[in-house]
């Protein structure tokens, strides 16, 4: 009898905790109060997903990012770049096929971000982090949209 065993090295390895999140890929909308802000995702190849955001307001574009999900050994790195600020990373302490969770303690605000897939194709970012009176946070809510690719 012949066993067979077969183990996964490189750019496979690496790539398997981001499979998990694929679902991530695609574009998501918030939509509220004359504002709405918007995350687009790759989908995961070559061990990375690339990501941006932004928020629209009255017209105006008062906040956008840059993001990156990477591998590091056996955790997630998600990277921001928001506007006009240094870029940051926040280490996985949790994934799973439904979400995933961030976090880097040394950083201002945010210090934890929470992504959960939900039902009827939604996702909710939870933010948290230190404030005056302990830890505050808030979610939002995105629903997925088509992705718009301009005239």
């Amino acid at each position: 009898m012949i066993t067979l065993l077969l183990i996964a090295v490189g750019p496979a390895a690496a790539q398997a905790p981001l499979d998990r999140l694929a679902w991530l890929g695609g574009c998501w909308e918030s939509s509220g109060r004359n504002r709405t802000t918007t995350e687009m995702w790759m989908p995961p190849s070559g061990s990375l997903m690339l990501g941006a955001g932004r928020t629209v307001a009255g017209g105006r574009t008062p906040a956008y990012e840059h993001l990156r999900l990477r591998v590091d050994g056996d955790q997630l790195v998600y990277t921001a770049i928001p506007s006009g600020q240094t870029e940051t990373d926040f280490r996985s302490v949790s994934v799973s096929d439904s979400g995933f969770t961030v976090e880097n303690l040394q950083h201002d605000f945010p210090q934890r971000l929470t992504y959960r897939r939900t039902p009827s194709d939604g996702l909710t970012v939870h933010v948290e982090g230190p404030g005056p009176n302990g830890t505050r946070g808030f979610d939002i809510a995105f629903q997925r949209v088509r992705c718009e690719t301009g005239g």
